[in-house]
């Protein structure tokens, strides 16, 4: 136990010497760290919504509304493969979560069942004297539910990175919430509603034949709908719009939109792929001197018209924006849309000076900490105590670097864990030197005690020290947000103990017995 070979040693020191490059980073500000070269250690540990403040949101995924969608389009193909084979029914449409309809002759049920099938095997099917009744099975409600949420936490992802802001926590909450927390955010408002909107855009031809009026009556043209505008364009022409149904191109085939000026007023530039670009240019080339109706979340944000065919799939959006409201625009439609609505079911903002008592708080909890237990080992131990107290500073950095280099998110109970690990750290110390002194007393040489001490103490340590890394690993994987923290603070603590305590703090005992070879020891 009291052989160090060279090759241990250095790797000892390289352990040490990586751990305080990798944790200096958070001496400086961010500005500077960020601004450090590539190839040396940048990152600092990322602090928690509780620490610096920012807004908490948890949201509920509106699924049903995708479901609602998928029994509209089923509706169509039923219609279209109902035709084909010439199967006579009445009142298709939808119900609630299901589709409904009645064949005129219940002899060709099996057919019509046959036909369903074929068009989606996940539906659950009900015949009743030739009723049918069409609903998605558990099972692919349960598919549908997670896509659509996976989906929704992709989308949101995206948004929040575009915005700039740094560290934010997006995660799934049981089945159909999402819970996001954006620590240092400014200005809240803004960025609910950039979450919370849909932001689907579709394009469609004006009706120039329909009248508004009529339409308002309930007279709306088959194969068009009436759809309102958008407040940006209130008192700036007509309030609503009769436009064609079908899709001239949606927002999905978009590759980029940015925000930029025309004739000194803001707009949206934006360009389409391959295939949205030659839908575009075809219904140009083919409607010129029509409107175009640019429809977002079902309101007309601009119906310019027409002028010449746009063949490049580049356009633009006009209206009555706002610098802002141009920047927002061009950042959803370059996020993408929302599979489905979101509902906000919670909101909470933490302010920034909070955050500062919080960290303030932290500190003096940590210092006081540190300096109780150095000053305790010291008292206790002499020598051996100090000794300790190196190898407790250096397991802190080495905790900070190892909590800088995975990017893990410091909160307040994360500061907790690292205050409990100085407390276990030197815990370690306590029974290897306790264990010495047992042998001392017993009549053992100082080079067999030590080596007895902590040959036997080994045991021991790794025992508790496993016990608890595997309550602190349950921690992590049942519990969420702050009690992960507290989990991941307490096992790279845990970690980095082992490695102190064991590697080290023997190090430099056994450097220092083969250098000054005592008659006792003193501890």
């Amino acid at each position: 136990m009291l052989q160090f070979p060279t090759w241990k040693i250095l790797l000892v020191l390289l352990v040490c010497l990586f751990g305080v490059a990798v944790a200096a980073p958070n001496m400086v500000s961010r500005e500077t760290a960020d601004s450090l070269p590539g190839w040396l250690p940048h990152k600092q540990v990322n602090l928690g919504l509780d620490l610096q403040g920012g807004s908490h949101l948890l949201m509920e995924v509106e699924v049903k509304s995708v479901i609602k969608d998928t029994m509209n389009s089923l509706v169509d193909e039923v219609r279209k493969e109902l035709r084909n084979a010439q199967i006579g029914y009445v009142g298709l449409g939808t119900k609630g979560e299901s589709v409904v309809f009645k064949l005129t002759d219940p002899a060709r049920a099996d057919e019509a069942r046959s036909l369903v099938r074929k068009i989606n095997n996940q539906l659950d099917v009900t015949v009743e004297n030739g009723q049918f009744t069409l609903k998605l099975s558990e099972q692919a409600v349960r598919d549908e539910t997670r896509r659509t949420v996976d989906q929704s936490i992709e989308i949101i992802q995206r948004r929040v990175d575009e915005t700039g802001t740094r560290e934010a926590t997006i995660q799934r909450e049981g089945e159909d919430r999402i819970l996001v927390q954006l620590p240092g955010v400014k200005d809240p408002e803004r960025i609910k509603q950039l979450l919370g909107k849909t932001a689907k855009l579709t394009l469609h031809l004006v009706d120039p034949t329909a009248s508004v009026a009529d339409a308002q009556a309930g007279h709306v043209p088959p194969g068009t709908m009436l759809v309102p505008v958008s407040e940006t364009q209130k008192g700036r022409g007509p309030q609503f719009y009769v436009v064609e149904k079908r899709v001239v191109v949606g927002g999905e085939r978009l590759t980029d939109a940015q925000a930029t000026f025309e004739q000194g007023r803001p707009v949206v530039s934006f360009r389409f792929d391959t295939v949205g670009g030659k839908r575009f240019g075809d219904a140009t080339r083919e409607n010129v001197g029509k409107q175009l109706g640019i429809i977002l979340d079902g309101k007309v944000i601009s119906a310019p018209v027409i002028r010449e065919p746009i063949l490049g799939g580049n356009g633009i959006i006009s209206g009555n924006f706002t610098t802002e409201e141009a920047k927002d625009l061009a950042l959803l439609l370059r996020a993408g849309a929302l599979p489905a609505p979101l509902t906000i079911l919670e909101e909470r903002s933490v302010g920034p000076s909070l955050g500062a008592d919080s960290i303030r708080a932290g500190k003096i909890a940590c210092a006081v900490g540190f300096a109780l237990v150095v000053v305790f080992m010291a008292f206790v131990y002499g020598l051996f105590g100090l000794l300790a107290d190196v190898a407790l500073l250096l397991n802190l950095v080495l905790l900070l670097g190892a909590l800088s280099l995975l990017g893990a998110t410091l909160t307040l109970p994360g500061i907790a864990g690292i205050v409990l690990t100085m407390g276990m750290a030197v815990d370690a110390n306590v029974l290897i030197y306790e264990r010495i002194r047992e042998e001392v007393h017993a009549g053992r040489t100082p080079i067999s005690a030590i080596a007895t001490g902590f040959e036997r103490a080994f045991a021991t340590i790794v025992d508790s020290n496993l016990t608890t890394f595997i309550a602190g690993a349950l921690l992590y994987v049942f519990g969420s947000g702050p009690v992960k923290g507290f989990a991941v603070t307490l096992s790279l603590g845990l970690m980095t103990t082992l490695f102190t305590a064991v590697m080290v703090t023997r190090l430099m005992v056994v450097r220092w017995l083969h250098r000054v070879r005592p008659k006792s020891l003193p501890v």
